[in-house]
């Protein structure tokens, strides 16, 4: 199983943010330099955790996007399964498969993903932050900010 880019930006967006000082915000350029990824990907991937309740964003001068809650309260089950926004691991009908309705595969992979979300659902974002995690966050908050 392989995670998408959106997936993979949305988790690191949210463990930047949750090193961030609580007043501050922290902007798209921000992170956009951070990381070294697409302003245009990453702004997409901010505004759908926006609509998910996961982050505040305030648009303008001044503006900018912080947790919503603390990151004790963010599941990464949960986190990972609405980032991918899929719902089947294998699509028996594109193409046309010629198992179809004959095979158990399908009911295999998906014991296997829920299985995977279930591992994860034991953690939170809390616990993805410990250790060197932790210190390479605090090296990226201090660094000198974008302009």
């Amino acid at each position: 199983m392989q995670l998408t880019r959106f997936t993979d930006l949305g988790l690191r967006v949210l463990m930047y943010l949750c090193d961030a000082e609580p007043a501050q915000a922290i902007t798209i350029a921000e992170v956009t330099e951070r990381f070294d990824v697409s302003h245009n990907h990453l702004t997409k991937v901010v505004q759908f955790m926006g609509q998910q309740g996961w982050l505040l964003n305030v648009r303008g001068k001044g503006g900018g996007m912080r947790l919503a809650h603390p990151p004790e309260h963010y599941p990464l089950g949960h986190l990972v399964r609405t980032l991918e926004r899929t719902n089947e691991l294998i699509d028996c009908a594109e193409p046309p498969c010629a198992l179809r309705g004959h095979c158990t595969l399908k009911g295999l992979l998906s014991q296997g993903e829920e299985a995977f979300y279930a591992a994860l659902d034991e953690y939170t974002l809390a616990d993805a932050l410990k250790g060197k995690t932790q210190v390479a966050l605090i090296k990226l908050h201090r660094a000198p900010r974008p302009h």
